[in-house]
């Protein structure tokens, strides 16, 4: 957890989500981008993170919220990047 005011309490969950929506986004709409190995790179330590905290669980859940959002905000479907996280788990194949 991070702590940003007195009292005040951000998850770190809730960064994470936030990143991977973001870098997700970005992937969708820039597919060309020279950006997009490097932000590749980063969903699959985010998916190693996940995993070293909540297990595949932790990963479902995850990507199940942030495509959700992904489809309503942009309507891009982000399951063909579920596939980064191929290796983390043998629970995870796809």
């Amino acid at each position: 957890m991070i702590k940003l005011k007195q009292n005040e309490v951000l998850s770190t969950d809730f960064l994470l989500e936030e990143e991977m929506i973001d870098i997700l986004t970005f992937c969708l709409q820039n597919p060309n981008s020279s950006d997009v190995e490097p932000k590749k790179q980063r969903l699959k330590e985010i998916g190693r993170e996940l995993f070293d905290d909540g297990g595949v669980d932790a990963m479902e859940n995850f990507f199940f919220v942030v495509e959700n959002r992904i489809v309503g905000e942009i309507e891009k479907n982000p399951k063909p990047f579920r596939n980064l996280w191929n290796g983390i788990t043998d629970d995870w194949n796809y």
